[in-house]
């Protein structure tokens, strides 16, 4: 089994290897060279050649504003009519699956990578002229029609379900089911999301 094997199936791995290396190295200079396309007015058609060779899983009308930071992004799959604001950060070293139609506020980070706890396993190590650590990683899943709000973090093996709103500040360590209103530090479900919540019930968004 290779490292990147190991690393997408949630086993400990090496970040040192030779494949794993190149990988990053690649995803850094594209988020790089898309970043560079930020100017206003962006670059949509170079914006759209590099985000579809970064994240090859990514929808065609997929929206990150920028910039955006990806470990790998081969790993990272984005579904259609997705929209991510500034600062969207993917650590993608297990599988990360985001649906259709999500929204992501400023400064949102989906973070896959797993420390060991104890001190002594996260020392550096010589692993035939190489230095590593001791790494794994667990997946994260997103629904469909959800709205993640300005600076939340999801953590390693959450899924949250399709049409969630994710209140902002929010750190995600739980999964959080399908149509729920959820926040806080650590998240926690507060409701359903219901018909009540409709903008459209609020008279006073509307002018006479």
């Amino acid at each position: 089994m290779t490292e990147r094997e190991k690393m997408t199936s949630g086993r400990i791995y090496d970040p040192s290897d030779p494949e794993l290396c190149a990988l990053r190295d690649k995803a850094a200079l594209l988020c790089r060279d898309y970043n560079q396309t930020c100017d206003v007015p962006p670059d949509r058609a170079r914006r759209a050649a590099i985000l579809a060779e970064l994240c090859p899983g990514c929808a065609a009308d997929v929206w990150l504003r920028g910039p955006v930071y990806f470990d790998y992004g081969c790993f990272t799959t984005i579904g259609e009519g997705t929209f991510a604001n500034f600062n969207f950060t993917v650590l993608d070293c297990a599988p990360v699956t985001i649906g259709k139609g999500v929204f992501f506020g400023p400064n949102c980070s989906l973070l896959t990578p797993l420390h060991p706890l104890v001190a002594e396993e996260r020392a550096v190590a010589d692993h035939g002229g190489r230095e590593y650590d001791y790494e794994y990683a667990a997946p994260i899943v997103i629904g469909d029609g959800c709205w993640i709000a300005s600076d939340v973090k999801v953590l390693p093996g959450v899924t949250i379900g399709g049409n969630c709103v994710i209140g902002a500040g929010s750190v995600v360590t739980h999964d959080v089911p399908a149509g729920m209103l959820a926040y806080g530090n650590p998240c926690r479900v507060v409701r359903p999301i219901t018909e009540a919540d409709s903008i459209y019930r609020k008279k006073e968004l509307f002018a006479e």
